[in-house]
């Protein structure tokens, strides 16, 4: 009978086996012709195996659980997941052959909890989003599972260092490009890993580029950066599937943050549409989200007549929402009317014109 060491040690030799496999994801560059000076590229997460940015954060959580000895043979694995987090980690428990339950809102997109049943995950659907972890603490109690709980872990789980993070990978694809290295990075909140992992490894590395974060509507991440606390909370969750939190949540590190955006959902939906004509492929949401505070940090280096590169993230694939932010029904029903939205994201873009700002809050540290 296999020892606890050495099903351990199994399981870390098929993730690392599975890494070993895959080739690095893509940075794609975007033209945008109301900025001459400054060159824009999208790093495409969503060609990861299990189709967006969590794969990374999914690969980490796991690693870290099994050298801490928190994985069992046939114990399942639970976390609490608005969906790509939950595919990616149902993907890795597959491979472990380990059980896997996802407690989700029960808003959550169809395509979402398809995408985890086809992993050969469970989901449980809490109708409260802001008892998703309290469900998750409780499921593992009953069958002596482990809760993975991305939300504590993921800024401890990644190697900010080093070791193939999506730091070190944007600066190593970006060494022979006009600007090699980046006026700013922009991501988004949604567990706080990845601008932890990005913050600190410029601040490693010695480089001069600004971190920047935007923050969807229905989300507290922004009022906790500018406040300095940490007990901001809201009875609702955002629209903007993947970011945005009730809470604030322990791997939000706002010190290693240089500026944040409070972007309006619907400018975040005109934004993902007209990114899906202009790549001729559609994104998902919090990319949108993204793109309004990539335009406006470009509208500021060009008001102060400098050039550079601006790197974003292409979170995951749009298909995942075809029900939602691309279905003019949906968008009717839920009262976002983005068509004079969508030209104000195209005009900007492609003429430099200015957006609205008086609608987008900024707050730099």
């Amino acid at each position: 009978m296999q020892s606890a060491r050495q099903w351990t040690a199994e399981a870390i030799r098929i993730i690392e086996a599975d890494f070993n496999r895959s080739a690095d994801t893509h940075l794609i560059p975007l033209k945008l012709a109301g900025f001459a000076d400054i060159d824009f590229y999208l790093k495409d997460e969503s060609s990861h195996p299990t189709g967006s940015l969590k794969h990374r954060l999914a690969r980490s959580l796991f690693l870290y659980a099994l050298a801490n000895g928190w994985l069992s043979p046939g114990k399942p694995v639970i976390e609490a997941s608005s969906g790509s987090t939950a595919v990616s980690e149902a993907y890795f428990a597959r491979l472990l052959g380990l059980p896997f339950i996802a407690v989700m809102p029960a808003t959550t997109s169809p395509d979402k909890i398809a995408a985890i049943e086809f992993q050969g995950g469970k989901c449980d659907l809490v109708t409260d989003p802001t008892q998703i972890a309290a469900r998750s603490q409780q499921l593992a109690a009953q069958t002596g599972g482990h809760f993975m709980d991305q939300f504590t872990y993921a800024e401890r789980a990644t190697d900010w260092r080093a070791n193939n993070n999506i730091a070190e990978s944007i600066f190593g694809q970006l060494k022979l490009e006009r600007y090699p290295e980046p006026s700013w990075i922009v991501a988004s909140c949604g567990t706080g890993g990845t601008s932890a992992t990005l913050g600190r490894y410029v601040r490693y590395r010695r480089h001069a580029t600004g971190i920047a974060c935007a923050d969807p509507e229905n989300s507290v991440f922004f009022d906790a950066f500018v406040s300095g606390r940490r007990d901001h909370t809201l009875d609702c969750g955002s629209r903007i599937e993947g970011i945005g939190r009730p809470r604030v949540e322990a791997s939000f590190m706002p010190d290693v943050i240089d500026t944040m955006f409070k972007v309006p959902d619907v400018l975040s939906i005109a934004a993902t549409r007209w990114l899906a004509g202009k790549l001729g492929r559609r994104v998902g949401g919090s990319t949108g989200c993204q793109f309004v505070a990539v335009l406006q940090l470009a509208q500021a280096m060009r008001a102060a007549g400098t050039g550079g590169s601006i790197v974003t993230l292409l979170c995951d694939s749009g298909d995942r929402y075809a029900h939602s932010y691309y279905n003019d029904t949906w968008l009717k029903k839920n009262g976002y009317h983005i068509a004079g939205p969508h030209g104000s994201i195209a005009a900007c873009a492609e003429q430099g014109a200015p957006l609205d700002d008086t609608v987008i809050k900024r707050h730099d540290r």
